[in-house]
């Protein structure tokens, strides 16, 4: 059973004896894992709001509300990008903590090998001021493109319309994603003109994968240098460490 499948586990097997409680021992023999990991996965679940507490007596252990009704949801590496990025456009906001503190519950219940993918992405996505001048919106097919096609290193097959008209069909090597609202680049090395290149997505009149995967390849500052787009690296905040307040907990 996967972390995802036991924090579901345990919520529903807490609500099904709520208001009694289970151990951590208990629970641990019941998930066939040790006790510390129960503190663990009990304490990511508190991080994210589940309303859990423990009892304490010789015969304590953990408590589930019992109005508490939704399971944990499963968030994937891409749900959680999407929050990162949208978490950006809050700045100005009186919402912000708000929304950093939706973030942080996000990924307290995400197993750590998504956590890991989903900062190896946000590596590779750099953010821009909105663009000056109303931009026509991407195709909607060709955002999802371009998305998948960064998250699973996939060569995109597109065609793409310059800023002269001129069409041409090419294939991307995908590294990084530049821009904020509907302005967007996809960079990426351009098997075409073997060199790095910033595709405009509202540019693109179609894109799809090929069964390719991309070789790794990285950017030279020489390039970043060049375009005169100051952009920020997308940063997700740090996993908060739950197992700190389960371990003072009943075991």
């Amino acid at each position: 059973m996967n972390r995802t499948d036991r924090l579901y586990a345990l919520v529903e097997e807490l609500r099904a004896v709520a208001p009694r409680p289970r151990s951590a021992r208990w629970l641990a023999d019941r998930f066939e894992v040790d006790a510390r990991t129960i503190r663990r996965d009990i304490g990511a679940l508190q991080e994210s709001g589940v309303p859990i507490y423990p009892e304490l007596g010789r015969t304590g252990g953990y408590v589930l509300d019992r109005a508490y009704t939704l399971p944990p949801v499963n968030i994937t590496p891409r749900e959680a990008i999407a929050a990162a990025v949208a978490l950006e456009t809050m700045a100005d906001t009186p919402f912000l903590d708000a929304a950093r503190s939706v973030l942080n519950k996000i990924l307290a219940v995400m197993p750590s090998s998504d956590v890991e993918a989903a900062r190896e992405v946000a590596g590779r996505i750099r953010l821009t001021a909105p663009a000056p001048e109303p931009v026509a919106a991407p195709a909607r097919q060709v955002l999802r493109a371009a998305g998948d096609a960064l998250l699973s290193r996939t060569v995109l097959a597109i065609e793409y319309v310059d800023r002269h008209g001129a069409i041409s069909h090419r294939s991307i090597e995908p590294v990084e994603l530049l821009g904020a609202g509907r302005l967007w680049y996809l960079v990426g090395w351009c098997r075409l003109r073997q060199e790095v290149r910033g595709f405009r997505l509202d540019r693109m009149r179609r894109a799809a994968a090929t069964d390719e995967t991309a070789p790794p390849r990285s950017i030279e500052p020489a390039w970043r240098a060049g375009p005169d787009v100051p952009a920020t690296r997308l940063q997700l905040p740090g996993r908060a460490d739950s197992s700190k307040k389960a371990d003072r907990m009943l075991s």
